[in-house]
Formats: C-alpha cells, structure tokens, sequence
C-alpha cells in the first residue's frame, strides 16, 4: 500500500481542482482498502474516497485528513454475470462488455470514473442507468466493521441516488456485479429518442452492440463528455446539475414561470417520473435563464459543446468554479423557480 504526505488531489479529479490531501493512500486489493478504512476510523481521522476522480470538487485548501485511491483491479465474467471491482475504469469494463457479446450497459459507454462509483450515483446516461442490471454490491461497512453483501433491492436506487449517497459515511464500495443480457450480439431495447434518432432507428429498437456503444461514444465527444487532455472542455464533472424532479404543483408553477419569461408557445421538456413527478431537463432551463455555452469571462466557464459541464479552463481555481455554479443556479432560480442541484460530491466546500 502506497502513503504520500501533503500529496496533491487536483491530478486526481477530472477538474484538476482542488488542494493537497494530508494524506494519500493508494490501495490496489480489497483487503487494503478495508485495512486503511479501519486505520483511519480507528484514529478518528477524516477519510476521503477517491475512485476516477470525475464526480469531485475538492476544496482549494485540500483534505486534511486521509484520501484512500482505490486502485482494485478486477474483471470477472461468467455468462451473463460480470464482477468489477471498485477500482477499475468503467469506460473500459463497457467495451469489455460489449466485446463479450452482452447488453446492458453499453449505452453507458465513455462516462468517466470507475466502477466502484457507479452504484453511489446510480450512474446512467442515454436512457440506461447502472440499477437496472446491478444485482448486488459488496462494500465494508464501516457501521458495522464487517465486509457486506448488499442486493439491489436494499441498494436504495433511484435517479442520481442510492443508499451509498444517502449515508456516505457508512460503506466504501469494494466489488459491483451485474446481470447482462445475451441479446446475440444486439443492445438492449434503446430508450432514449436522442440515441435512436442517431442510429436511424425507432426507440424500443435494438442495434448492433458495437454500434450503439460507437454512436454514444460520438454524441458524448461532441458535447465534451469523453475525457481528453488536450481538450478543456472535458475538464469537468460531466453533468454538473441533476436534472430537476418536480411534483405536479411545482412543475405547474415552473410552466407559468416559463410562458412568462419566454412566451405562451415555449415548451420545457418533460419526461414521467413516477408518483405524478415530472422530470425537466437542466441544460434548457440553464440554456433559456441566459447561460449559453461558453459562458463566463474567467478561468472556469460553462463548457463550449454543452450547457451543463462547467469547465477549467486551464488555471481556475475551485473557488473560480463555485462561484460560476453558484451563478447559474442562482440565475436559474430567478428565471424560472426552480432550484437545480449539484450532482458531484463536494469536499471541504459547498455551493
């Protein structure tokens, strides 16, 4: 097990933002990482879990206390059950997927981070989320100090959320299994219009796996949201707020808002959430309150190819982007009443 000392966390993150860590371990098995979570609870020292890095903003002051990397390797597959530990890329456990033949996740091609996160945010993109083939999930307890395995159904899923979320404190994810399907080489049924329309197909249809990991993979880079380090509009989180769930009363006053604002005949998207929820989009309502892409005058800006990323341009700060977030969502707020929430984790800081 690797220790560093006043070890720098920005390289860590996909924002590259943020101070030092007092400490940094990195942990490459399982038992690692149980054996530095337990040194830390022991001690009463703070403890900060870092995975890929893609869903932090870490506090320009650092971490004091000790951040755990979670370096696991692991790739298992039998049939259409696939084992990942917590440490691998996800982005390259999709491909692998995909390689092998089985549906399930590869709509979910090219999102950043790794493995160990997606049930903590119950990850999904282009009409797939990770809860929908997640069926269990092994992590240590920190409550209870033991190793334990948690079926889907206790997992608390639910959009952008989970158990995990909820009480981050109490488990650290150490293994994530799946159950795929065996399509004979073809995706799930798509589910998102974006995708469909891309691959010339209808919803409900399904397509070669390959292809369909390809075309999201190509919408993704258009909007930013495939990692390159020579590009800095991929120096983000991704998605920087949570598409906003309002209650029927909420969304009706929201459509008032917006024939107020911009006009009888504007339509805001609206997606079913359940319980008479309506689900509007976080990109139109930042888009149409008067934040376009491009954004802003200093080093953190809202993202050239998508509403949604806030971006580094290269020597912010993350008091730089805290202060454009704060903006947005306060210019949100005023335009339209509803007030959208952070999706990455923030560390020694708040909006």
């Amino acid at each position: 097990m690797q220790e560093l000392h006043d070890a720098p966390l920005a390289p860590l993150t996909t924002f590259r933002l943020g101070g030092p860590a007092a400490r940094l371990v990195t942990a490459t098995t399982d038992e690692e990482v149980v054996e530095a979570v337990r040194a830390a609870d022991a001690a009463g020292t703070p403890l900060l879990v870092v995975g890929g890095g893609s869903n932090l903003v870490i506090a320009d002051e650092g971490f004091d206390g000790t951040a755990l990397r979670i370096a696991t390797t692991g790739f298992r597959l039998e049939g259409t059950r696939l084992e990942l530990a917590a440490g691998e890329n996800w982005s390259d456990a999709v491909a692998r997927t995909v390689e092998a033949g089985l549906a399930g996740v590869e709509c979910m091609a090219g999102i950043p981070g790794s493995a160990g996160a997606t049930p903590i945010q119950n990850v999904g993109a282009y009409g797939q989320e990770v809860s929908a083939t997640i069926t269990e999930v092994v992590a240590y307890d920190r409550r209870g100090g033991r190793v334990v395995t948690l079926p889907a159904a206790e997992c608390g899923f639910s959009y952008r959320h989970s158990r995990f979320k909820a009480d981050p404190t109490r488990f650290v994810v150490l293994r994530v299994r799946f159950g795929l399907e065996d399509a004979g080489g073809l995706s799930a049924p798509l589910r998102y219009a974006e995708t469909a329309r891309a691959l010339g197909v209808s919803v409900g249809d399904r397509v070669p796996l390959e292809r369909a990991r390809e075309t999201v993979l190509k919408l993704r880079a258009g909007k930013g949201m495939v990692l390159d380090p020579e590009d800095h509009d991929t120096w983000s989180a991704g998605s920087f707020f949570t598409n906003p769930v309002l209650t029927e009363a909420e969304h009706a006053a929201f459509l008032a808002r917006v024939a107020d604002r911009l006009g009888p005949d504007a339509v805001p998207p609206a997606y079913p959430a359940g319980d008479g929820l309506v689900k509007t989009s976080a990109a139109w309502l930042i888009d149409k309150a008067g934040f376009t892409k491009g954004y802003g005058e200093g080093p953190a800006r809202i993202s050239t190819k998508h509403t949604l990323a806030l971006t580094n341009r290269g020597s912010a700060t993350t008091a730089d982007l805290l202060a454009l977030a704060r903006e947005v969502r306060d210019g949100v707020y005023a335009a339209f009443g509803v007030t959208l929430v952070n999706e990455p984790v923030t560390v020694g800081c708040s909006l």
